[in-house]
């Protein structure tokens, strides 16, 4: 463990995501680095660590350095990995994308993940893109009556749309898919959250929901609950809130699932991805 290591830590231009280097993943983090790596998160919503050598054991390692593992719901795990996912795509694959809609990571959960930390293992030459919205400053970009407004309602989040047996991925028997996923009426379930939830560590509001798993607003009757979703999701995922990273073999990247969605872009057919992801438990959001 070197107490001394320097990290270096450039934000991107856009406010949103920094890149983080001097550090090797592979060593043991001293809690000092741990807790700059931290700092910058919260700072960027977006952290990424390029050149790091990593496999599926280093990375839980770098996992339960930042938190305890957060649970997953409806995807295989790898086999002797129970906490990590293979997020792999064949070049004969015909399948829709994995993660091709905005969300927040399980945040049907009661408590969804504070954290996503995902590895590029093999990354194609083009293509491949993940987009990033910030909730916060969404939220700050909101007029003074509609914070008010918003500060009162919850969100109803559900898995429903993608893993219950009648949503997209029960209905999608594509066989060319490598992922596995087990669709399950269990995710009909529902959880409700705040639409507008505080930042557990730095204290910020934050604007929070998504197409992919809020379903309706609580209270309100359904056509003013759909006309004020569809407002919300357009607003929060407007271009100027919007990061692009751009991934390279051996990257990691770690983001803040209590600020930001994301959505995986296309582009790669024909081409050999994989991906080795974790996450990081989080709270019940207030």
């Amino acid at each position: 463990m070197n107490d001394d290591i320097a990290l270096q830590i450039t934000p991107s231009a856009v406010g949103l995501g920094a890149e983080i280097s001097g550090v090797d993943l592979n060593s043991s983090l001293s809690e000092k680095a741990i807790l700059e790596i931290k700092k910058a998160w919260f700072d960027s919503g977006v952290v990424f660590f390029p050149n790091q050598d990593l496999n599926p054991s280093s990375l839980e390692k770098f996992t339960l350095a930042i938190g305890e593992y957060g649970k997953t719901d409806f995807i295989v795990p790898m086999d002797g990995h129970p906490n990590v996912l293979e997020l792999r795509r064949e070049p004969t694959e015909t399948a829709s994308h994995f993660g091709a809609s905005w969300h927040s990571d399980y945040s049907f959960q009661e408590s969804p993940p504070a954290a996503t930390i995902l590895f590029g293992h093999i990354i194609p030459p083009v293509g491949g893109d993940t987009l990033f919205a910030d909730g916060r400053a969404a939220y700050l970009a909101l007029s003074e009556k509609m914070q008010d407004f918003l500060a009162g309602l919850n969100g109803i989040h559900s898995a429903a749309l993608p893993y219950a047996k009648d949503g997209f991925f029960g209905k999608d028997d594509d066989p060319s898919r490598s992922l596995k996923i087990i669709p399950s009426d269990r995710a009909k379930e529902c959880q409700t959250h705040p639409i507008i939830r505080t930042h557990p560590d730095t204290g910020e509001k934050i604007l929070w929901l998504s197409r992919n798993y809020t379903l309706g607003i609580e209270g309100l009757h359904e056509d003013e609950s759909k006309l004020l979703l569809n407002f919300l999701c357009d607003f929060s995922t407007k271009e100027e809130f919007v990061y692009r990273h751009k991934w390279q073999k051996n990257m990691l990247t770690m983001w803040d699932n209590r600020r930001v969605q994301h959505f995986a872009d296309g582009g790669f057919d024909g081409q050999r991805r994989v991906m080795w992801r974790t996450t990081v438990a989080g709270t019940v959001p207030v």
